[in-house]
């Protein structure tokens, strides 16, 4: 599974990279949880081979899509085919964070798949590189699942950790220190499903920032977007250089998910006063 953003228009094209890599790797924690009942082991193992291969926010030339964009109060607002949220810009960003009650998804019935993942990352907007975590919905043959997860992209693929459940309260943080990223996500509902990690990494360009709702994509384009309602980002900060701000104390964008036809397919609030807070509201699959 790859969560790879795909290209984002803006008055310029912005070239966007992966932001979760290449193939999904399950942890001994992994597991998937539904709103309702718990599905039987042999499908929710199905279940997890299904996203196995799946690319999450790749961003390739081939999902251009045609548009514009427009300067509100020094904001730039883009689109793109799978990311909804907003994005800093800069250089040495060393700490991102944000919480979240995560949505409960509504299954897209036995024959179609969908998904949403919800994550905060350094890098990937602009860069090549990207360190990220967070959770992702998947719906699966009428069944709703919930996993939390973390990526260096490209030093290896994507770690499921464990099951998270509809309601959950998720703080999803990544903290750079020199080379060293610390990538945790907090489960406070279920104290058992959160989980942190220090990883090594010499490459990446720490050029960006995200707070991000994503169609993930599979090796036909993107998939189609689980049904959550809306999400609600909160607390939302990062840390560039010596400066620590919210949202909108940095260079940000604005971005609104569309389909490659250019219908909307989930929509950014504005930022809230304080401007660390918004939530992204589901249009269309």
């Amino acid at each position: 599974m790859h969560l790879r953003p795909h290209r984002l228009i803006g008055t310029a094209l912005v070239a966007c990279v992966p932001a979760i890599g290449m193939l999904l790797a399950f942890g001994q924690g992994a597991g998937a949880s539904t709103a309702a009942a718990s599905p039987s082991a042999a499908a929710a193992a199905a279940a997890r081979t299904a996203i196995e291969h799946l690319s999450i926010g790749q961003h390739g030339a081939d999902h251009r899509v045609a548009g514009h964009a427009s300067r509100v109060k020094g904001l730039t607002q883009v689109q793109s085919t799978n990311w909804s949220g907003y994005a800093d810009t800069g250089s040495s960003f060393s700490k991102v964070t944000a919480s979240w009650t995560e949505p409960t998804g509504v299954s897209s019935g036995r024959r179609t798949t969908s998904l949403a993942a919800f994550w905060v990352g350094i890098d990937g907007y602009s860069s090549s590189t990207v360190e990220q975590d967070g959770t992702l919905i998947e719906s699966y043959e009428g069944t709703v699942y919930y996993y939390d997860w973390w990526e260096i992209y490209p030093e290896n693929d994507v770690q499921v950790v464990d099951n998270v459940s509809p309601g959950d309260h998720i703080t999803s943080t990544v903290t750079r220190s020199g080379d060293s990223y610390t990538l945790s996500v907090t489960d406070s509902t279920h104290t058992a499903d959160s989980f942190s990690t220090t990883q090594t990494y010499a490459g990446a360009a720490d050029s960006s920032a995200e707070w991000i709702a994503e169609a993930p994509s599979g090796s036909s384009g993107v998939e189609p977007l689980t049904d959550f309602g809306s999400v609600s980002f909160s607390g939302a900060s990062t840390t560039e250089g010596s400066t620590t701000g919210t949202i909108s104390s940095f260079t940000d964008d604005e971005i609104t998910m569309i389909t490659s036809s250019g219908a909307t397919e989930a929509t950014p609030s504005s930022l809230n006063s304080s401007g660390n807070a918004f939530s992204v509201t589901w249009d269309r699959s």
